[in-house]
């Protein structure tokens, strides 16, 4: 199998017909054998009976739909597992990505060696308000992640069959694959401009919501890949630098105090004082980072997959 198409699908009945004819217009082209893989998100339109018939007339063409709608994430992961092509591909069913794209991305990653190539809506046909978020978006996902990709959000992406077989996608990390991928060990992760088109059917699934989950599953993703089998170099780090704050603060105060009662200098009670109930405060929170700390590397340690490593190869 040289390509694989997986195509998540949320109430798209009008566009799956029109998205596999133009795929197999495209890989007949190239002389390419193909699957797509189309993922119903427990839609509650006709989607899946559009799925069936499509199934029937194309041999290509294979379905697998969901008991209720679980989000994008989880449909690539599924179809990511079912997925049997030297080459994956990942699309969204709304014609706004364009299979034309599928030969040059191939190519980038079976000649140019890349592990993954992400696709660029350089020039975007949505509306401002989701533009905007979207922007400031992947300016702060490059900052922090250190990949150089303009759209982590374009749907459009090719993957080698290993990337997909190796990374698990779940929750709404479907955003991060390029990031969850680097850290698997896959770090080749290249960029094409690609044509976007505007909605043709129906309307965006996608809300002001998609930025604010975005950045709280930025934090969670960096937090999982960096200090997931070692959560105590984070808790453990910021709990012994808060409490020797507050600790160092205490005895600063109480030293203060001596002097001035040594030298007849009239001071105010140490409980008066604000700073006394900060540091004291920075003394228990630093304890209780640093016990959350000991207790998450307690639960790592009898994780059953504390010793799963991903092999390149074998000799």
């Amino acid at each position: 199998m040289d390509i694989s198409i997986v195509v998540p699908a949320y109430n798209e009945e009008e566009s799956l017909g029109e998205l596999v004819a133009w795929i197999d217009r495209v890989a007949k082209a190239e002389k390419l054998s193909y699957e797509i893989i189309i993922v119903d998100d427990g839609s509650s339109d006709n989607t899946w009976k559009e799925i069936t018939r499509l199934s029937q007339e194309n041999q290509g063409v294979r379905g697998i739909k969901f008991r209720r709608n679980y989000g994008k994430s989880a449909a690539l992961n599924v179809g990511f597992e079912a997925a049997q092509g030297e080459v994956v591909f990942t699309m969204d069913a709304d014609l706004q990505d364009s299979p034309d794209e599928i030969p040059e991305m191939r190519r980038m990653i079976l000649e140019d060696g890349y592990d993954l190539v992400s696709g660029w809506k350089k020039v975007r046909h949505d509306p401002l308000d989701k533009r905007l978020p979207s922007k400031l978006f992947n300016r702060v996902t490059r900052r922090i992640s250190g990949i150089k990709l303009h759209d982590f959000n374009c749907g459009l992406k090719a993957y080698k069959k290993d990337v997909v077989k190796t990374i698990e996608v779940y929750g709404e990390m479907h955003r991060y694959i390029p990031l969850i991928a680097k850290e698997a060990g896959f770090k080749r992760i290249g960029e094409k401009v690609v044509t976007h088109y505007k909605r043709k059917f129906g309307v965006s699934k996608f809300g002001i919501e998609r930025t604010i989950k975005g950045f709280l599953d930025l934090l969670t993703v960096v937090f999982a890949t960096k200090f997931g089998k070692s959560p105590m170099h984070l808790f453990g780090a910021l709990g012994t630098l808060m409490f020797l704050i507050g600790f160092l603060a205490t005895i600063w105060l109480g030293a203060k105090k001596l002097y001035c009662v040594y030298n007849g200098i009239p001071m105010q009670l140490l409980t008066s004082n604000p700073y006394f109930y900060i540091a004291l405060v920075g003394i228990i929170m630093g304890t209780q980072m640093f016990l959350a700390g000991f207790v998450a590397e307690l639960v790592t340690r009898n994780s059953p997959e504390r010793n799963k490593y991903q092999i390149a190869e074998r000799l």
